[in-house]
């Protein structure tokens, strides 16, 4: 065989070589069986890498197999006798995609279209958002076949908190009062990780972590239930969404320290570090646009 003649990187050196002088695709299967396409593979020191459309990235895990996939030409195709004319035969029923769950911790997990894992964490695609989850955030990952696969609604359903009532309760909530749901999922597993009666050092309680002041405005009187604590905490995020013209990361900003410190900063993100690292981690898990904050120095000014 001819991996048993050529050392693997010489392998993949002669394929690159050969990918760039026929633009051919290759399909990369790893070590544990999940594959995928790629418009190029090469080698860079010790390090494999692959590029797919415009974006470059470093190959993670153990390859198993590279499979070179030829393009025909145009116009080179064989031809063939035009067929009999007869009922048409129905087309060959397409497998479903392969769907990667990610499991994070407190029992959540999401769906995501690609990932790859390092040992710092693991980089995620959902849709055309790609980013990475460090590895203290997540306990496994998990590949399945699913039984139905739909294309258009995997950032609908692409999310579980394991639990069926608190994921129709957060869907429910989500169209009242028109917050993307999938926001909400992510504001609750960042705030209890689902966990019912979840109660932090400053007093805030349940699934959304509402502080008694903001559940009594909101009209939630079991903060610890979570059909109302999940109604006052999408509500809220409603309000900040109109407050903010839907800037996503100001509203993770207000509601981690307050609209009053956003506002107080002329509308920007505060500058407590816990904030920053609040809208930060949610930021990568949602993939929010707009003004994100950077480094510690990059203070905005206190409004007078």
């Amino acid at each position: 065989m001819f991996l048993s003649r050529v050392s693997f990187a010489c392998f993949l050196f002669l394929l690159s070589t050969v990918l760039v002088a026929a633009q051919q695709s290759v399909r990369i299967t790893l070590a544990d069986g999940y594959s995928f396409e790629v418009d190029e593979v090469w080698k860079q020191g010790e390090e494999i890498w692959y590029r797919k459309g415009g974006i470059s990235k470093r190959l993670e895990g153990s390859v198993k197999k590279l499979t070179p996939l030829t393009k025909e030409e145009p116009g080179t195709a064989k031809k063939e006798s035009a067929p009999t004319p007869a009922t048409p035969a129905a087309a060959p029923a397409e497998t479903a995609p392969l769907a990667i769950w990610i499991y994070l911790e407190g029992g959540a997990r999401m769906r995501v279209d690609e990932v790859t894992e390092s040992p710092d964490g693991a980089w995620f695609r959902r849709g055309n958002v790609q980013k990475f989850l460090e590895r203290d955030h997540f306990v496994r990952i998990e590949r399945e076949q699913p039984v139905v696969a739909s294309a258009s609604s995997w950032r609908e359903n692409g999310w579980t908190s394991g639990n069926e009532r608190i994921d129709s309760l957060i869907k429910m909530n989500a169209a009242r009062f028109g917050v993307d749901p999938y926001l909400v999922f992510c504001v609750i597993e960042q705030e209890s990780q689902f966990k019912q009666f979840a109660r932090s050092p400053k007093g805030a309680q349940g699934l959304m972590q509402l502080m008694p002041g903001t559940a009594r405005r909101l009209g939630v009187r079991r903060p610890y239930d979570p059909a109302e604590n999940i109604m006052g905490g999408t509500r809220y995020l409603k309000e900040l969404m109109t407050m903010f013209g839907s800037r996503v990361d100001l509203v993770l900003a207000s509601y981690n320290a307050g609209e009053g410190a956003v506002m107080k900063y002329g509308r920007n993100v505060p500058p407590y570090r816990e904030t920053r690292d609040y809208v930060k981690k949610i930021g990568k898990r949602y993939g929010i646009d707009g003004r994100k904050p950077k480094e510690d120095s990059d203070e905005p000014v206190p409004q007078r």
